[in-house]
């Protein structure tokens, strides 16, 4: 862990030779902040929806209707976490200033998924959860081969019959 700001923070799991801008398959695994429990409950490995739900739902759809380099693969809505595959087709839009390194670069899967969390977490609170916040970052994953994809794909189908012992089912 590095510290900044005299505080601790968690070193990024980006890779740094890596151009998130690249046309590829992510997997991304988004969490609520603390890991609180706002989209639901798991009931006989269905999730029992909570009223913020359509909000998340309807922003992650609107991620590839609005830009149209991004598929959106297999995805799952849990408790309190988020999982889905982002098919990056193209490296539209992009920033051609690529000297300063601290910026998140148009169209990068940092800026895309940055964008999914602000406008959701703006309409949540805007219908009454003043609360609801996301984890700061999030994880990805490179998808490098088609086994990957199917296991990811499994992985993402089977989560709610797996929520008993899933890893994120902490309160």
């Amino acid at each position: 862990m590095a510290k900044y700001k005299d505080k601790y923070r968690i070193e990024s799991t980006r890779l740094p030779t890596w151009d998130y801008r690249n046309a590829e398959y992510y997997f991304i695994t988004i969490l609520t902040k603390n890991r609180k429990h706002y989209f639901g409950k798991v009931v006989d490995g269905k999730l029992i929806h909570s009223k913020i739900n359509n909000i998340v739902i309807e922003e992650w759809m609107n991620t590839a209707l609005l830009r149209s380099n991004i598929e959106l693969d297999e995805w799952v809505l849990m408790p309190n976490h988020f999982h889905g595959i982002m098919i990056k087709n193209s490296q539209e839009n992009l920033n051609t200033n690529d000297d300063n390194k601290s910026i998140l670069k148009s169209n990068s899967l940092g800026s895309i998924i940055g964008q999914f969390k602000s406008i959701s977490t703006k309409r949540i609170r805007k219908s009454g959860l003043v609360e609801f916040s996301w984890q700061p970052g999030f994880y990805e994953h490179i998808i490098r081969n088609e086994q990957a994809l199917e296991n990811i794909r499994k992985y993402i189908r089977l989560n709610p019959l797996k929520w008993a012992i899933d890893e994120y089912n902490k309160d």
